[in-house]
């Protein structure tokens, strides 16, 4: 199954009532957050509503990881251990987050030499930081662990 790792980008002042509703259902409360979601029409929905405060793309295994290794939770705010890091990761790229057993969202650092050239309120097509960027939310996540 493929994976799409989705980060808020902006905050929800002057946002529309069912934009905030859908990264609600996203769990996506704050900037910085980081969420692995399925590749679903639903889904896929759900990003084209929240385009101009989320970016996502395709995660890579390497990168996730990476990012359940330094950012992941057990229930209870606990560090994941490092011999359960491959089984966790294996379990989220084929069923999902929820069955993985851990918390949903990855609370991430902000951006080491910020976001893209053209900041937050551009799409990544034209240089800035939001929709979708494919391949390279990679770089983005790994820059923000």
């Amino acid at each position: 199954m493929k994976m799409l790792a989705v980060v808020r980008v902006r905050g929800s002042v002057n946002a529309k009532e069912e934009v905030k509703r859908t990264l609600k259902y996203l769990h996506l409360t704050r900037p910085n957050h980081c969420v692995i979601v399925p590749e679903t029409p639903t889904i896929k929905g759900m990003l084209q509503k929240v385009k101009d405060y989320v970016t996502w793309g395709e995660i890579d295994k390497e990168t996730l990881k990476k990012l359940v290794k330094e950012r992941g939770r057990l229930k209870g705010d606990r560090r994941i251990p490092e011999e359960k890091v491959d089984e966790i990761v294996k379990i989220i790229m084929e069923k999902g987050m929820k069955e993985a057993g851990i918390k949903v969202v990855f609370r991430l650092n902000p951006p080491r030499k910020g976001y893209e050239r053209r900041g937050v309120k551009k799409p990544f097509t034209v240089g800035g930081a939001l929709g979708y960027r494919g391949k390279e939310i990679n770089n983005l996540i790994e820059r923000m662990i």
